[in-house]
């Protein structure tokens, strides 16, 4: 006699989360939508695709030229690292208009604000936040996004852009990829810059592993980056096997992912893998989240009290 099928508890259904953004309007809950995406359904997704994402802009060599004056790639990129995940978590998970979600902006903001940072950078960057997750979960993700998550997403950013005072956000997908793939065509290309910050950057992801594991980790990564990544930080390709290799893993990942239970918490607000917070997200002012007053940096990548930007 065959056996009844398996019935799970509603929450334990894979698509609890699914359901629930079935029932939300992207056009007005875009926020809640977006951080049900990100905390709940592809919390290790995400983070690994905003990496990439902002690996991705040291490959304009306005960016990087930048980063690379400030040094603090140099001095302190886990430091980098973890500021940039802790103010985006925030306001992710509690919202660009709550208390935190305005603090984390104030700090991005002032952060931002000190250099002659052109609209056209700033715009890139924000569309590397939008479309390095939808392509990142494309290829690797347990399932597809919905057309309520793709809508959120924009959404969101658009909402985050807006307070950065970014100006001419396109206000659809289509528009905004040509716009991020033009930005690309015309600006990434091997500068000494792009070489200096995109090498501490894979050394802050190396010493994430033991040593005697780093020089896989070294390949692994480089095995996600396309050709016009590799040839703009002057990067060697990875050997032929590896990009199989990583891509299989990741997809075997994305398999058994689709089997498990939906998560119960928000690894916005649960990231253990923080480094330079150990306690996060205890113990820290989120006030004093980000980078140093500059030091020491030629003043000409300052802004000018007059100068339009």
């Amino acid at each position: 006699m065959p056996l009844p099928p398996l019935t799970l508890p509603t929450a334990a259904r894979r698509d609890r989360w699914l359901r629930r953004i079935a029932e939300l309007d992207p056009e007005t809950d875009f926020h809640e939508i977006y951080r049900i995406s990100v905390g709940y359904e592809f919390p290790w997704d995400y983070n690994r695709a905003l990496e990439l994402a902002l690996y991705r802009t040291y490959c304009v060599p306005s960016i990087s030229a930048l980063l690379d004056a400030t040094g603090e790639f140099a001095r302190c990129g886990q430091k980098r690292y973890d500021d940039t995940s802790i103010l985006m978590n925030e306001m992710t998970e509690h919202g660009v208009d709550s208390e935190r979600g305005r603090q984390s902006l104030r700090n991005i903001n002032r952060m931002h604000n000190r250099y002659d940072i052109s609209n056209g950078d700033m715009l890139y960057v924000l569309s590397t936040f939008v479309f390095e997750p939808i392509d990142w979960i494309a290829e690797y993700g347990w399932r597809n996004l919905t057309e309520a998550e793709l809508r959120a997403g924009l959404l969101y950013y658009t909402e985050v852009g807006k307070r950065m005072n970014i100006r001419d956000i396109p206000a659809d997908l289509d528009s905004f990829r040509e716009f991020k793939s033009s930005y690309e065509r015309e600006h990434f290309r091997y500068t000494e810059a792009n070489a200096r910050v995109g090498q501490a950057t894979l050394d802050v992801f190396r010493n994430w592993f033991p040593a005697p594991l780093r020089p896989a980790a070294d390949a692994g990564v480089r095995a996600l980056l396309d050709e016009s990544m590799l040839e703009a930080f002057g990067f060697t390709r990875p050997p032929r096997w590896v990009r199989p290799v990583v891509r299989a893993v990741l997809r075997a990942r994305a398999g058994i992912l689709t089997q498990m239970p939906p998560r119960r918490t928000s690894r916005l607000s649960a990231d253990r893998g923080n480094r330079t917070y150990p306690g996060y997200p205890h113990g820290y002012g989120l006030e004093n989240i980000g980078a140093p007053e500059p030091v020491g940096i030629d003043e000409k990548w300052l802004r000018k009290p007059t100068r339009s930007n």
